[in-house]
């Protein structure tokens, strides 16, 4: 993919010498003299990333900035700043450019942002083909997350969706194993035909057994008349048991039976029915530990087991969080009625620092109640939930245990440059170390 680049600069030598270097790179450069030359250019064709000066006639790169920011949110923006309005810089920041570059402009670390920019706009379109594939097979669209371990998660599901394959999603509570079941069937062979869904917990032990295998009339009381089970209007397609750690022993034996064999009768019936049934399942128990204590039974968990999808908690990938508070206004805002247009650093700052033990639901349901309670177009801080703003105001940050020291690094980095509003300068005296170190650890971690 050959990436078209837009430079926009009123000085020409520097608008050429940029366009000249960036084609000596390999890509498609289009020049532009003033801002509202650059919106025309962005209106009418495919630009991939801008690079504008911050002070120009016409259209300042401030307003462009805002533009872009608004109505093509993917594309980045990287500013070029004289020395004297480095403070313009940081503010353009805040207002959603990529990064900054002073003049003259080093070609090298030019070159690096270029492809650092590019790098994530490239994963967030890839994302936006893979959600528009599965919206249409399943209209499902709500996989968020741009981490190594998502992106992997993304691997898994394309790769296992084509087979026959069992599979066990593992996960706490809300973080999304009912949507990866969901794109594993709107994935496959079996996409057209039926796919239905069983939540485990929710049913006694008489009712699970006859909802999964049916029942002949008067096989107990209140049975007054034959009933189908879920495995039956599954045939030819999925099934997915949700919470299968809830299920007791004599359904277990059931199951084994039906994922070795295809074979089961229903509840008071002697006639052996056969399926052709692909089988999902999902628990937020350790089934491991279930064997040991003698409440699962280890065969069915093997058979269960093909392929393991585990899906970690929020708390373990929040850079996985801008983009779910991003889609979630979108998303809810739609759904309201209210036009609301993002979120303020503190509140973003409180959301990201928030250890979410409800996982990605109860981000969703806390970007939903900070969009009601907003007054104007921006979330703030005062519209969260008490329990996430409560420690908003604190200079310090939460690591969750078990986690490697690079990414304790990670973390504490981000945050310090949080703290300051992007200033690398002030977050690498802060922390100690040189100017060039920061940097060079800002693209090992991949921070934005």
């Amino acid at each position: 993919m050959k990436f078209n680049i837009l430079v926009v600069d009123d000085e020409k030598n520097i608008r050429e010498g940029l366009g000249k270097a960036l084609e000596l790179d390999g890509y498609n450069v289009i020049l532009a003299e003033d801002g509202k030359k650059a919106l025309n250019y962005i209106n009418g064709g495919d630009i991939d990333l801008v690079i504008t000066d911050l002070k120009m006639p016409e259209l300042s790169g401030q307003e462009l900035l805002k533009r872009v920011a608004s109505s093509y949110p993917t594309v980045p923006v990287i500013i070029l700043t004289g020395h004297g309005t480095i403070e313009n810089a940081v503010q353009a920041m805040r207002d959603g450019a990529y990064d900054f570059l002073t003049k003259p402009v080093n070609l090298d670390r030019l070159s690096l942002l270029v492809k650092r920019a590019l790098s994530n706009r490239e994963l967030v379109l890839q994302h936006r083909a893979l959600q528009e594939e599965l919206k249409k097979k399943s209209q499902f669209a709500n996989i968020i997350g741009k981490s190594d371990v998502m992106k992997r998660i993304f691997e898994i599901v394309k790769q296992v969706a084509p087979t026959r394959a069992s599979v066990l999603i593992t996960g706490e509570s809300g973080v999304g194993k009912e949507m990866i079941a969901d794109a594993i069937h709107y994935l496959s062979p079996r996409k057209e035909k039926p796919y239905v869904k069983v939540h485990c917990a929710a049913l006694t032990e008489t009712l699970l057994e006859s909802e999964l295998f049916g029942h002949e009339k008067g096989a107990f009381t209140g049975a007054i008349a034959r009933k189908r089970g879920r495995f039956e209007l599954a045939n030819h397609g999925t099934i997915f048991l949700d919470e299968i750690g809830e299920v007791n022993q004599s359904v277990q034996i059931k199951l084994l039976r039906v994922l070795q064999e295809k074979k089961f009768e229903r509840v008071g019936g002697e006639e052996t029915i056969e399926v052709d049934v692909r089988i999902i399942a999902a628990t937020n128990r350790n089934l491991k530990e279930e064997i040991e204590k003698g409440n699962f039974r280890e065969d069915l968990y093997y058979r269960l087991n093909v392929v393991n999808i585990h899906i970690p908690p929020l708390r373990e990938r929040k850079e996985d969080i801008p983009l779910l508070i991003s889609h979630f206004i979108k998303e809810i805002s739609k759904e309201n009625n209210k036009l609301i247009e993002g979120i303020d650093s503190k509140a973003r700052m409180a959301l990201y620092n928030y250890s979410w033990p409800g996982n990605v639901r109860e981000l969703r349901n806390c970007i939903e109640s900070a969009i009601v309670m907003c007054k104007g177009n921006v979330i703030t801080l005062e519209d969260l939930p008490p329990m996430v703003r409560q420690d908003s105001d604190g200079d310090y940050i939460k690591l969750t245990s078990g986690i490697t020291l690079a990414e304790a690094e990670k973390e504490i980095i981000r945050f310090t440059l949080q703290k300051q509003n992007g200033n690398k300068s002030k977050t690498a005296e802060i922390l100690g170390i040189g100017r060039k170190t920061l940097h060079r650890k800002i693209q090992e971690y991949g921070i934005e």
